[in-house]
């Protein structure tokens, strides 16, 4: 099954079938669904850092960090440009920096309302 409607303006994909472009979606909101991926995503909004930088600001062991950082990466969340010799990753101003915005507004006026809810019933 071809998902033009989904894919739309994006016809040279159209040949992906409903597997893949379901395998494609899970790999997207899995990278999401990573507290620590998260935490650094959040960090890298802020302004790029590296790896140091990373560790020093989330406390995450060395290999957590890297780790998420080339998960990040492989799936375009995070850009990384190679300054002297560090590497510095910020976040994909083009489309994960939006969608964080989106989330945000998203969360404000439902997640947290949730959440601040839970906490008055205990």
């Amino acid at each position: 099954m071809k998902n033009k409607l989904i894919l739309k303006g994006h016809e040279h994909q159209s040949s992906i079938n409903e597997k893949e472009l379901y395998q494609a979606y899970k790999l997207f909101f899995n990278t999401f669904s990573s507290e620590q991926r998260i935490k650094i995503l959040n960090l890298l909004r802020k302004k790029p850092m590296n790896v140091s930088e990373v560790i020093n600001a989330t406390g995450f062991e060395q290999t957590i960090v890297s780790h998420s950082l080339r998960r990040l990466k492989s799936c375009g969340f995070v850009e990384s440009e190679s300054k002297g010799k560090f590497r510095y990753y910020n976040v994909n101003s083009k489309t994960i920096k939006q969608i964080m915005d989106l989330i945000d507004k998203h969360m404000r006026g439902h997640c947290l309302l949730i959440i601040k809810g839970l906490k008055k019933r205990r």
